[in-house]
C-alpha cells in the first residue's frame, strides 16, 4: 500500500503538531489544518484519503467537516477526535457516516492503530469499486460492442477501447451515416463514467440562439419565452458524457464559447453571470473536414486542437464489405421484436455487398426494413431490395487480345474473372474459390470496371 494521505483539523496547534509527527513516522503523509474552515479548504483543495478531525471548533465543526469530506469524497474514512462531554454526539456522527471517534486524551498506539484501519478500509473499498467497474465492463463489452469485422473497423474499436478509460476529449470525424454516435456510447459505456448520463445533440439541427441555451442554459427573462431558469446539456451531463454530433456546423460565436468550456471547464448561462463548474466529457462529432474548415475561417483553429485530442476516423461502409452480412443480420433480428428473423437470400446478399452505400450504414438499415416489409417469406430477395441497390454494374471484360508477355496483374485479372464467369457471376462464390474476401473481389472488379472505363 502507497503512504496514505490524511488531514488533521484541530484549532489547537500544539495537538496538530504532535498528530503530524506521530503520523509522519508512521508513514503518513500528514497535511494540517488549523481550525475548522481552513479544514473546509484543505478538503476542497488536497482530497485527503482519511480526516482526522476534532469534534469542537470555533466556527465551523467536525459534523461539518465530516459533511464536506463524504460530499468530496464519500469512500473517505472521517476520524473524529472527541472530549468526554462530547461522546454522544461522536456516535451520533458514526451513525451519520463518520468512520470512527476517538476519546481525548488517547494513546499513540490507539490513534496510529484507528488510522490504519481507516486506510486499509479505504484502500479495500477502492479496489472493490475498481473490481466492479472491470466487471461491469467487461460485461458491457460484449452487450453493447458495436459491429464489425473488417480490419479498418477493428482499429477503430481499439482505439475507442484506449481512450475510453480517459478523460481526454475525443473528435470522430466520417460520412453521414457511419455510426460516430454508436461509437460515442460505446466509448462512454467503457468509460468509468457509464453510471452517469449520456447526452448528444446534434448541433445543425437547431438555430444558433436555442443552441446556445441548449448547451448552456439560460436565466429567466433572458429572452422572450425564457419563463424560467433552465439548465444546460453540459451541466446536465455532470459526471457523464456530453455528444456533440456535427460540430462543423456551428457558428463563430457558438465556437468560442465551446472553448471556453474546454479551457475553463465551466458555462455562463444565457443572460447568466455567473460561472456554473462542467463536469462532463466532451465527445465531438463531424461529417465536414474541419482542417478545410479552418483554412477558409469556418471554424476556430485553437478550438479545433483542443478538441482533436484523440482523432477517431470512421471508415465508410464501402470499404468495410465484410461488415455488411454482420450488420444485416443484426438489423433482421432486431426487426423481427424477438421472432424469427428473415434471412437475406444470397443473390440479395450479393447485391448489398456489390452495393457502395453512400448513406453508409444508415442507409443499409433503411433498406433492409423496407425489404423485410416487403417480403412475406423467410428470405428476402432481390426483389424487395431497393432499385438503386440491386442495378448491377456491366461486368469487366478480359481484352480480346492480351498481351503476348502478360504482368502478373494481367494474368490475375484473367484468372478471377475466368472464376467469376464460371461460377454465373456469384461474387461470393467466385470469392470462396479464389480463397479471397469478398471485399477483395470487389475491391478488385472496381479497379477493373475503372480501367475499362479510361
Amino acid at each position: 500500500m502507497s503512504r496514505p494521505t490524511i488531514l488533521v483539523v484541530d484549532d489547537e496547534s500544539a495537538i496538530l503538531e504532535t498528530v503530524r509527527i506521530l503520523l509522519k513516522n508512521e508513514g503518513f503523509e500528514v497535511n494540517t489544518a488549523q481550525g475548522g474552515r481552513a479544514g473546509l479548504d484543505a478538503i476542497g483543495k488536497l482530497g485527503p484519503q482519511i480526516v482526522l478531525s476534532d469534534i469542537r471548533m470555533p466556527g465551523v465543526g467536525g459534523i461539518e467537516i465530516l459533511k464536506a469530506a463524504r460530499e468530496k469524497d464519500p469512500d473517505t474514512p472521517v476520524i473524529l477526535m472527541t472530549a468526554q462531554a462530547e461522546l454522544k454526539t461522536a456516535i451520533e456522527a458514526v451513525n451519520q457516516g463518520a468512520y470512527h471517534y476517538i476519546q481525548k486524551p488517547f494513546s499513540n498506539d490507539e490513534l496510529v492503530s484507528i488510522c490504519r484501519r481507516a486506510a486499509e478500509a479505504r484502500e479495500l473499498k477502492v479496489e472493490n469499486k475498481s473490481l466492479k467497474q472491470e466487471i461491469r465492463r467487461r460485461d458491457r463489452s460484449q452487450t453493447v460492442k458495436p459491429l464489425g469485422k473488417s480490419k479498418a473497423f477493428i482499429e477503430v474499436l481499439k482505439l475507442a477501447e484506449m481512450v475510453a478509460p480517459t478523460d481526454s476529449t475525443v473528435l470522430i470525424s466520417g460520412e453521414s451515416g457511419t455510426g460516430k454516435e454508436v461509437i460515442a456510447r460505446y466509448i462512454h459505456e467503457m468509460s468509468p463514467r457509464t453510471e452517469h448520463p449520456f447526452f448528444s445533440i446534434n448541433c445543425g439541427a437547431l438555430p444558433e440562439s436555442l443552441l446556445e441555451s441548449e448547451l448552456f442554459g439560460h436565466m429567466k427573462g433572458s429572452f422572450t419565452g425564457a419563463v424560467k431558469d433552465h439548465q444546460g446539456l453540459f451541466v446536465a451531463a455532470g459526471g457523464g458524457s456530453f455528444f456533440l454530433d456535427e460540430i462543423g456546423e456551428t457558428t463563430p460565436a457558438t465556437q468560442v464559447k465551446l472553448l471556453r468550456v474546454l479551457q475553463e471547464r465551466e458555462v455562463i448561462p444565457v443572460g447568466g453571470t455567473e460561472a456554473v463548474h462542467v463536469d462532463a466529457r466532451l465527445i465531438a462529432a463531424t461529417n465536414r473536414d474541419l482542417e478545410e474548415e479552418m483554412k477558409t475561417g469556418r471554424f476556430r483553429s485553437d478550438l479545433f486542437y483542443r478538441l482533436n485530442v484523440i482523432a477517431i476516423h470512421l471508415p465508410p461502409l464501402r470499404v468495410r464489405r465484410d461488415d455488411v452480412p454482420i450488420l444485416a443480420d443484426a438489423f433482421l433480428k432486431r426487426m423481427a421484436h424477438g421472432g424469427e428473423p428473415k434471412r437475406v437470400a444470397e443473390p440479395a446478399m450479393d447485391a448489398l455487398l456489390a452495393y457502395d452505400w453512400p448513406g453508409n450504414v444508415r442507409e443499409l438499415e433503411n433498406a433492409l426494413e423496407r425489404a423485410a416489409m416487403l417480403t412475406t417469406g423467410a428470405e428476402i430477395p432481390v426483389s424487395a431490395l431497393p432499385e438503386r441497390v440491386t442495378e448491377r454494374r456491366a461486368e469487366p471484360l478480359v481484352s480480346e487480345r492480351p498481351p503476348a508477355n502478360p504482368t502478373l496483374d494481367v494474368i490475375e485479372r484473367a484468372y478471377i474473372l475466368f472464376v467469376l464467369h464460371a461460377e454465373a457471376g456469384n461474387k461470393t462464390r467466385a470469392a470462396e474459390v479464389l480463397g479471397i474476401d469478398p471485399s477483395t473481389l470487389y475491391r478488385k472488379l472496381g479497379r477493373y470496371e475503372g480501367e475499362q472505363a479510361s
